[in-house]
């Protein structure tokens, strides 16, 4: 389809030729992007400027869709994106009050992330460009919740703090990820530590699912939620003699990496052994058990991290960035202040609402990349798999 619309409705648009004006335009005046998101199961559209205003932001979930199947299906997903996606964009530009040839950039979401959904976002946005004539840039998943903290500054208890410079450490914890990097420019950051097996919001997510317990409704829903609710009314030392605390042993004490997926196949099967599932406190006391086990795992690893950087290495960190879905846990979010808060560092955390994902986060690197002059063009393509340090190589 896009070749098809080249020839009729506009030349090639050299990037490297209009990169110096569009630098220039943005020094007079904010700039406009435009963001699509459609990694997983949210289809997600938003406005944002480079003076750091969310003109316009649209979700929609997918919850309904998924639960039955006891997780996200990648071909559902990318169908209720193709029938979603649409009428997304269209009302991130009308509450915005806007039009695309007001947008100055179109940013998407290129990798990481499921293969069929990625293409729905992306297919999109190369049409939506190339017939408006605007430059586009794909925008890694990954970097986009680092980044999200320099646009909003929310801290943990909701007071506002200063967008953090670099360099910082950011935890990126989701569905998808357990990463812990330090980010020391746009496009430039160092991997500390990463999961070997299951992401902390995968198991967090199967165990709710073992517990039985109803997917939560709404923008900020699903099993990980479901899982907080519950645990906020139980003892998280009831079972604790029955769920182990990753990597605690030996020579794991030592190394900056994380694993769930030992923690979760107990917790699976605790639940079947002492038939927890059909009693409520039983099923409130486990969960909170388990989520206290994942956050001392993050707990027991951000120490390490923070101890070789700050107090071996010296490096002048500005703050801890936590960001990611499980990072709009409540208790999640109060654990890290203290931690962070014994190094001397904030710990600064998008809203809640922003930590999941979000149109909002990759309109934000979008105009992070544009204005550090990393621009793609309309030939790319996704790229499912994608590790973050890579982006390094686009810089040199």
């Amino acid at each position: 389809m896009l070749s098809r619309l080249r020839p009729r409705l506009l030349k090639p648009l050299n990037l490297a030729k209009h990169q110096h004006a569009w630098r220039s335009y943005s020094a007079k005046k904010p700039l406009v992007v435009l963001g699509i998101e459609t990694s997983c199961d949210d289809t997600s559209a938003a406005v944002v400027t480079s003076d750091r205003r969310i003109l316009s932001e649209v979700v929609r979930t997918q919850h309904q869709l998924h639960e039955s199947m006891g997780g996200i299906v990648p071909t559902i997903a990318s169908t209720g994106h193709m029938k979603n996606l649409p009428s997304v964009i269209c009302e991130a530009l009308e509450t915005a009050n806007t039009n695309i040839n007001d947008i100055d950039c179109v940013a998407v979401t290129r990798g990481p992330g499921l293969p069929p959904c990625l293409s729905v976002g992306m297919n999109a946005a190369k049409t939506l460009a190339a017939v408006a004539r605007k430059p586009i840039i794909g925008v890694h998943h990954m970097e986009a919740h680092a980044l999200t903290a320099r646009l909003t500054t929310e801290n943990a208890d909701g007071s506002c703090l200063p967008a953090p410079a670099f360099p910082f450490m950011t935890l990126l914890i989701s569905g998808g990820h357990t990463l812990l990097l330090q980010a020391n420019a746009v496009g430039d950051y160092d991997q500390l530590g990463t999961t070997m097996d299951d992401a902390v919001g995968e198991a967090i997510d199967k165990a709710s699912r073992a517990l039985g317990l109803k997917w939560a409704q709404g923008r900020r829903g699903g099993p990980g939620v479901a899982l907080e609710q519950a645990a906020a009314k139980g003892d998280p030392s009831r079972f604790d003699k029955f769920l182990p605390l990753p990597l605690s042993e030996r020579e794991w004490t030592k190394k900056i990496g994380f694993s769930f997926s030992g923690l979760k196949t107990a917790m699976i099967r605790m639940v079947e052994q002492h038939k927890i599932a059909g009693n409520d406190q039983d099923v409130a006391d486990a969960a909170a058990t388990f989520q206290n086990k994942c956050i001392q795992h993050l707990e027991q690893k951000l120490r390490l991290a923070l101890d070789k950087s700050v107090k071996q290495n010296n490096t002048p960190l500005t703050a801890l960035v936590v960001s990611g879905g499980v990072a709009s846990n409540s208790l999640v979010r109060s654990r890290l202040e203290a931690l962070a808060s014994s190094y001397g560092l904030p710990l600064i955390c998008p809203p809640p609402k922003l930590c999941t994902d979000n149109g909002v986060m990759i309109a934000w690197a979008g105009i992070e990349r544009y204005q550090a002059g990393l621009m793609d063009d309309y030939e790319m393509t996704t790229i499912p798999k994608w590790p973050i340090e890579q982006l390094k190589s686009e810089k040199q």
